[in-house]
C-alpha cells in the first residue's frame, strides 16, 4: 500500500462562517495519523499550509472574496500535494474549507499528467455543487467555486496551477451527494458537461448503485480517481460540525459504503477531507466521523 502524507489546509477564507480553520487539527486530535498507521501504511504528517485570517485581509472584491489569499494558499497545496505523488504517497488533504480543493485537485491532475497515465477522474461529494463563479454567486464565498475553477471558469485566480488550464474534464467528474444548489449554479451544472448524482438518485437507486456508477465514471479512461469529501454531504445527525449543514444527507453507512467502494475499485490517488467546524461540532463526533471515512477509503477491511 502507498504511503499517506497528511497536508493540513486551515483555511475558511473561502466560508461565509469561521471556524473550519481548525478543522486540521481536529481531524489530527481524533488519531487520524496513528489509525491509518495500523493499517500497515507509512504515515507523514507535513504539517499545515499558512493561511490568514480574515481580521488580518480585506475581503477586497466582494464577488469573490479573499480570492488572492486563497489562490496563494491553493498554490502553496498544489505544489505540496504534487510533490507527495511524485515521491509515490497519496496525499491526505485536512481541510479547511472547500476552496482548498482548487489546489489538491490540480496537484493530482498534474501528478498524472507528468507521469503520462491519463487525465485524472473527480469524485466531488457535497451537499452542494460548488460551481458558481463571481457573476453567479449570490455571497461571494469562494467555497463555492472551486470546481467552477478546476474546469476552466472564473475565478481565474483559482486555476491554471502548474500551467494547466482547465486542470480537469466534466466527462471524468461526477458530483455526488447533491441536494442545494443555487438557481443560477443549476444552469451552469447542466451547461458543463459534467456527471450529477443526487440524493434523490442515491434514494432511488441505492447507495451501492450510485457508488458503482461514480466510480465507473471517474475510473474510465483515467490515470487514477481523487475523491473530494465535504463533510456536509451527510446528514448533519452523523455530521453536525459543518459549516453549511443541508437535511438529508448521506447516512452512517452510505457515506463509508462510499469510501470502501473506493478502495474495493484500487484507483485513489488523492483525498480531500474538508469542511470540518468544530466549533459546530459535538465531542469532536464530526472528525471522528471523517477520520474513520479515510480509513475505508484507504482500505480498512470489516472482516
Amino acid at each position: 500500500m502507498k504511503a499517506v502524507h497528511l497536508i493540513g489546509v486551515p483555511l475558511d477564507l473561502g466560508s461565509g462562517r469561521r471556524g473550519v480553520d481548525m478543522g486540521p487539527s481536529a481531524l489530527r486530535i481524533a488519531g487520524l495519523a496513528e489509525r491509518v498507521a495500523q493499517l500497515g501504511v507509512t504515515v507523514v504528517d507535513r504539517g499545515d499550509i499558512p493561511a490568514p485570517i480574515p481580521e488580518t485581509r480585506r475581503p477586497a472584491d466582494p464577488r469573490k472574496k479573499y480570492v488572492r489569499e486563497i489562490g496563494r494558499v491553493c498554490l502553496k497545496l498544489f505544489e505540496a500535494a504534487l510533490r507527495a505523488q511524485q515521491e509515490g504517497a497519496i496525499p491526505l488533504v485536512l481541510g479547511g474549507d472547500h476552496s482548498v480543493a482548487a489546489g489538491s485537485v490540480a496537484a493530482s491532475a498534474a501528478a498524472l499528467s507528468l507521469q503520462e497515465r491519463g487525465p485524472l477522474g473527480l469524485i466531488w461529494v457535497d451537499a452542494h455543487g460548488d460551481m458558481n463563479t463571481p457573476d453567479t454567486s449570490a455571497s461571494g464565498n469562494v467555497h463555492g467555486m472551486p470546481l467552477a475553477a478546476l474546469l476552466g471558469a472564473e475565478p481565474a485566480e483559482l486555476g491554471g496551477f502548474g500551467g494547466r488550464r482547465p486542470a480537469i474534464l466534466p466527462d471524468h467528474t461526477v458530483l455526488l451527494g447533491i441536494r442545494n444548489l443555487d438557481d443560477r449554479e443549476k444552469d451552469r451544472i447542466r451547461a458543463s458537461g459534467v456527471h450529477v448524482i443526487t440524493m434523490k438518485d442515491v434514494d432511488r437507486e441505492g447507495m451501492a448503485s450510485a457508488a458503482e456508477r461514480a466510480i465507473r465514471i471517474a475510473g474510465q479512461d483515467t490515470g487514477g480517481i481523487h475523491v473530494s469529501f465535504d463533510l456536509d454531504a451527510c446528514d448533519p445527525s452523523v455530521a453536525p460540525g459543518v459549516g453549511t449543514p443541508v437535511k438529508g444527507g448521506f447516512n452512517y453507512r452510505e457515506a463509508h459504503l462510499f469510501m470502501e467502494m473506493v478502495a474495493d475499485a484500487g484507483r485513489l490517488v488523492a483525498l480531500d477531507l474538508v469542511e470540518v467546524n468544530p466549533t459546530l461540532d459535538v465531542r469532536n463526533t464530526t472528525a471522528d466521523f471523517a477520520v474513520e471515512l479515510a480509513l475505508s477509503a484507504l482500505g480498512q477491511r470489516i472482516i
